[in-house]
């Protein structure tokens, strides 16, 4: 696969980028949209949900309906006020649930400190997950079962299989526990014969842990936070951080003269999980037309 660098990444580690097979992924997922359309007179849509006006997370839904529109997903938009209790979240998440013509659904999160964050995602019908961050989904990933992976580990993966990262036997040490992230890229890991070592801020001795590793993926979500120096030569990274300045969670400029595949900040695992959001919701769109 030919791939173009965003970032100048000139010493040793090679840029692994996902923007290339991004754009792959979502032409694929428009053809398939297409032919669902065509055959069935379904389009497949996706409806994202915003709590209040954070101008980021304003942005990062526009940006997911466009990449939508252009993969000939349809998709609705439902804003809410920042004051919206979790009630009021729950209410709206299951009525879109419901609505047969909606088949994926996305939950812009981080939601107002109000709000219990699980108790919404937890709203949110399993078929329509198609951001996988649901106990449904995340337990499929743990078993090994069929289901909507989470977008950013999921993508992570692809990304890894793509620039043929041998995971069978390696050594991969996770730095960060979300639920919807470091969790989730951990059994996604395991599931492909990786061994995992779960970590994060607070873990003792981190630096050792991290030179220890194979691959690591860094989503502490704190900038600059893994040095050079924590790596061991020819360490596979990616950084899953993303935070104000295009700043990852990886010392990138220290972590190139030691990695072997660094993943650059943007274009790297950011294409990823959008190009994954938009396959799921393709999936979840036959599933359901499928079992009508």
């Amino acid at each position: 696969m030919t791939t173009t660098s965003s970032q100048d990444l000139t010493n040793t580690a090679r840029p692994m980028v996902g923007t290339d097979l991004a754009a792959e992924m979502v032409a694929k997922a428009a053809e398939r949209a297409r032919k669902l359309q065509d055959a069935t007179g379904v389009q497949p849509c996706l409806a994202t949900v915003l709590v209040g006006d954070d101008p980021a997370s304003a942005t990062y839904v526009r940006m997911k309906q466009n990449r939508s529109k252009k993969a000939g997903i349809g998709s609705v938009s439902v804003v809410l006020p920042a004051e919206t209790t979790t009630e009021q979240l729950v209410a709206e998440l299951t009525r879109l649930s419901e609505d047969p013509a909606v088949h994926g659904i996305l939950l812009q999160h981080p939601v107002p400190d109000q709000i219990d964050e699980r108790a919404a995602f937890e709203a949110i019908a399993p078929a329509k997950d198609v951001d996988g961050v649901t106990m449904h989904s995340f337990a499929a990933m743990a078993f090994g079962q069929p289901g909507l992976r989470s977008c950013t580990p999921g993508g992570i993966l692809r990304l890894l299989e793509a620039y043929d990262v041998p995971l069978a036997g390696a050594h991969a040490v996770v730095i960060g526990r979300s639920p919807i992230l470091g969790k989730p890229a951990g059994m996604l890991l395991l599931a492909s014969n990786a061994t995992v070592t779960y970590t994060h801020s607070r873990t003792r001795g981190l630096p050792e842990l991290v030179r220890q590793a194979d691959v690591v993926v860094a989503a502490v979500g704190k900038p600059n936070f893994v040095r050079g120096d924590w790596l061991k030569p020819g360490a596979v990274v990616v950084d899953a951080g993303y935070n104000e300045g295009n700043v990852g969670d990886v010392h990138a400029e220290e972590a190139a003269r030691v990695a072997s595949l660094l993943t650059p900040v943007p274009g790297g695992v950011g294409p990823m999980t959008i190009a994954l959001l938009l396959e799921q919701t393709v999936d979840a769109a036959e599933a359901q037309t499928a079992r009508r």
